[in-house]
């Protein structure tokens, strides 16, 4: 029997553009120049231990000649994502229904923190785990691990939704049913066959 919905946040809950795409397009970096780095300064701001992000960003932003402080780059970055209102719906239907809904998300600090503002964050969700206060990255198999022995869950109770594959097979090496997320509605028709 389902007891619990584990879901990827940004792509799922919060869409977006590409950063990648975006820098390109107004900045002129291309994205084979942004990816690397992006992949690299994340690596290192979604550790617990990781520090002020914008100190990451910062040395790239001056090589790249892109003119933003810490303010202005976070604005940039976060207030382009928008709310799946759907997808926030939905997870109230499960709450409502006694399932327990998580997300579990690779980020770090600044960003984690922007999203407290969003209200649904704390009443359509029972528990967010990001990875910069747990210290496990994805696809590390101990994000998902954590959440099980956290809420005393068994694997099999549990499906979980993500846009990378890499994700859903460490998911499913713990015994999780994974599904790769593409459109609201089809994760809806998969969720529905289970409760």
């Amino acid at each position: 029997m389902l007891k619990a919905a584990i879901f990827d946040l940004n792509g799922i809950f919060l869409q977006s553009e590409k950063l990648s795409d975006r820098f390109e397009r107004d900045y002129g970096v291309s994205v084979t120049e942004f990816l690397p780095k992006l992949s690299e300064i994340m690596d290192k701001v979604r550790q617990p231990d990781a520090g002020n992000s914008f100190t990451y960003w910062e040395p790239a932003l001056k090589e790249w000649k892109v003119n933003l402080s810490e303010s202005e780059f976070w604005d940039y970055w976060f207030k382009a994502e928008h709310v799946s209102e759907e997808m926030v719906a939905f997870a109230r239907s499960l709450r409502a229904r006694g399932i327990k809904v998580f997300i579990l998300s690779n980020n770090f600090k600044e960003r984690a923190e922007y999203y407290r503002h969003y209200p649904w964050i704390h009443d359509a969700v029972d528990t967010v785990y990001f990875s910069w206060q747990t210290g496990f990255v994805k696809p590390d198999t101990r994000a998902w691990s954590s959440i099980l022995e956290e809420n005393h869950l068994d694997a099999e109770d549990c499906i979980y939704f993500d846009d990378q594959e890499k994700n859903l097979k460490a998911a499913q090496s713990v015994g999780i049913e994974a599904h790769l997320f593409t459109t609201e509605e089809e994760l809806k028709r998969i969720m529905q066959s289970k409760i």
